[in-house]
C-alpha cells in the first residue's frame, strides 16, 4: 500500500512528520534511487527502497520510548558545534537510534523523553498538543502575593500569553521560593522569559514530570524505558491527531532494565 514519504520516514523512527517533510524538500529522501523533493509523493514500505541521506531506512525495528533525567549542562539536541555534552552521550551502548521529544533548555534539568517512533514524537511534542508537563522552579528573592496572582492572570510576552495552567508554592524564605508550575504548552524557554518580564530570575528549573511519566526515584543523568501504560497515556493525554493509531496497534516495545 502507498503511504505519503513523509509518513514512511515518520514510522521508520528516522525523524518526525514535521522534520521529514523538510528532509524531503531539501532533496535528502531517494525512492528507488530517484531523489523526491514533492510532499505529496508516495512510497510503498513493503516494496520501494526509500533512502534518507544514502542510508535505506529501516521499517521493522524495535521501538523504543526512554525517560532520562536530563542534568543541567546538556543540549537537547544529536549533536552540538560547540561540543558540549548532549542528552544522547548519556545513552551509553543503547543499540537504537533515538531522538530527544521536545526540548530542555541547557540550563534545566529533568524529565526528558526520547523515542525512534515518529509518530509519536509527532503527536505529543506538536505545539497543539495538551499534554501537561509540571516543573520544579526556584526563583530568587521571596515572591509577594500580588505577583503570584499576576502569573496566575497571565504574563504577555512577545510571542503571546504565558498563563500556566497550575501554580502552587512549595516552599519560601526571603533568599528564594520554590514553585510548582504546571503547562500545557511548550514555548522555548518559555517560564524563564515569563519571570524575566516580571523583574524575577530563575535560579533552578526541574521538569517533574510529562503527562502520565514522572522522575521519580530515577537519579540524575540516569534513565529508564517508559512501560506500555505510560506510553498509552501520553498518546491519550495528546489531542494532536496522527495517521495510524498506536493503541489499535500496539508496538514492539524495547523493555531492557534501566540504566543508571
Amino acid at each position: 500500500m502507498k503511504e505519503r514519504l513523509q509518513k514512511i520516514i515518520a514510522a521508520a523512527g528516522v525523524a518526525s512528520r514535521r522534520a521529514a517533510e523538510k528532509l524531503i524538500t531539501e532533496g535528502r529522501v531517494s525512492v528507488n534511487g530517484e531523489v523526491v523533493r514533492e510532499l505529496g509523493a508516495k512510497a510503498d514500505a513493503r516494496t520501494d527502497v526509500v533512502r534518507v541521506d544514502g542510508k535505506t531506512i529501516a521499517q521493522d525495528r524495535m521501538l523504543c520510548y526512554i525517560a532520562m533525567n536530563k542534568p543541567a549542562g546538556y543540549v537537547t539536541t544529536m549533536s552540538d558545534p560547540q561540543q558540549r555534552p548532549t542528552v544522547v552521550d548519556l545513552l551509553g551502548d543503547l543499540p537504537e537510534r533515538v531522538y530527544p521529544v521536545g526540548r530542555l533548555d541547557y540550563e534545566s534539568s529533568g524529565l526528558l523523553i526520547l523515542t525512534n517512533d515518529g509518530d509519536f514524537t509527532q503527536k505529543v511534542a506538536h505545539p497543539r498538543g495538551e499534554v501537561p508537563k509540571t516543573y520544579r522552579v526556584k526563583v530568587a528573592g521571596r515572591l509577594s502575593r500580588e505577583e503570584i496572582r499576576r502569573l496566575e492572570r497571565g504574563i504577555v510576552l512577545p510571542d503571546g500569553l504565558f498563563r500556566p495552567e497550575g501554580v502552587r508554592v512549595e516552599k519560601q524564605n526571603d533568599q528564594s521560593v520554590w514553585l510548582l508550575i504546571t503547562l500545557r504548552e511548550g514555548r522555548n524557554r518559555v517560564i524563564r522569559r515569563a519571570f524575566e518580564e516580571m523583574g524575577r530570575r530563575v535560579a533552578r528549573l526541574v521538569r517533574q514530570s510529562i503527562g502520565p511519566v514522572a522522575l521519580a526515584g530515577l537519579k540524575e543523568g540516569a534513565w529508564r524505558h517508559l512501560t506500555d501504560r505510560e506510553v498509552a497515556g501520553l498518546i491519550r493525554e495528546s489531542t494532536q491527531p496522527a495517521g495510524k493509531n498506536i493503541l489499535d496497534n500496539p508496538p514492539k516495545i524495547n523493555h531492557s532494565r534501566p540504566r543508571k
